[in-house]
């Protein structure tokens, strides 16, 4: 039998307790137990299978935590990151696992879950501060993305409102900001490492409506009226037939861009993909001719 305190928070089933300290049990490959809140901590018993005490901390500052009674370690929990607790659990607090505050530090400890891309993040006590090998850049980079608020295009055109005419070339843009096109810039810590990541959006795919798609590198060219009937130079349309037949009279036009983001830190480097959307209705007509 295992007891211990904990704070384990499952990204995919997350409960909430209205305690300073809060503490979750969940049933699973390693085992299942009960839990006893106090005013500060929880106190979870877990029973695992084949296991005869021993401990579960992840001391010592692993990439892999989970020590198991054989001495082995559990491939269970990956790529753990490490945060020190401020201010720190009082004293006698079950997250000090029976040490004096002083005596070693409490972190909040956050690990992936074997492959199914589950997050645990709980409290553990380690009595030195861990290694930077025990911090994957490329979570950290993934954490910095996530800070960050990436939207899809701010479509400037086509509107909505705008009335367009088959044949005639119809001018495609997108307003620019740090959150619909970048640079968008975040960082993210853990065991002394930082790491900062920038994104941009390196592409838009335009989904016009009538099968067609435009993609542009950039974002588009805004319409003057000195350009007359001219195409655009970086980024348009032409439509052949008008949307009277498509629902509600106009076509369903879909802007993705593909937002590319370089990190680096930690002796590391390397780039994510985040990919976001934005929709606008445009009615195309034909040129009415007066006779």
């Amino acid at each position: 039998m295992l007891t211990r305190g904990v704070a384990i928070a499952v990204l995919t089933a997350l409960a909430t307790l209205s305690l300073p300290h809060a503490s979750f049990a969940k049933d699973g490959p390693r085992g299942d137990g009960g839990i006893e809140c106090g005013l500060y901590d929880c106190e979870v018993e877990v029973n695992v299978p084949g296991q005869a005490g021993g401990r579960d901390n992840g001391s010592g500052g692993s990439g892999n935590a989970g020590d198991q009674a054989d001495g082995g370690k559990s491939t269970d929990l990956t790529n753990c990151t490490y945060k020190l607790v401020d201010p720190p659990p009082p004293a006698g607090s079950l997250d000090w696992e029976g040490h004096e505050p002083g005596d070693g530090a409490v972190y909040e400890e956050t690990c992936r879950w074997g492959d199914s891309g589950d997050t645990i993040v709980r409290i553990v006590w380690l009595a030195e501060p861990p290694g930077e090998d025990a911090v994957d850049p490329a979570v950290l980079a993934q954490q910095a993305v996530d800070q960050m608020t990436l939207l899809g295009p701010d479509i400037a055109s086509p509107r909505s409102a705008g009335r367009y005419t088959v044949g005639v070339p119809m001018w495609m843009w997108v307003n620019q900001s740090a959150t619909t096109y970048g640079p968008n810039t975040a960082s993210a810590s853990a065991g002394g490492v930082t790491v900062t990541a920038v994104a941009k959006v390196s592409k838009i795919a335009w989904r016009m409506g009538d099968g067609s798609t435009v993609t542009c590198t950039g974002p588009g060219t805004p319409y003057s009226g000195s350009a007359s009937m001219a195409e655009s130079p970086t980024c348009g349309h032409v439509y052949s037939t008008t949307s009277a037949g498509a629902p509600g009279g106009k076509y369903a036009v879909a802007a993705t861009s593909t937002w590319t983001i370089d990190w680096q830190g930690g002796g590391a480097a390397g780039q994510l993909t985040e990919i976001r959307q934005s929709d606008v209705q445009v009615a195309v007509g034909e040129v009415q001719v007066v006779r």
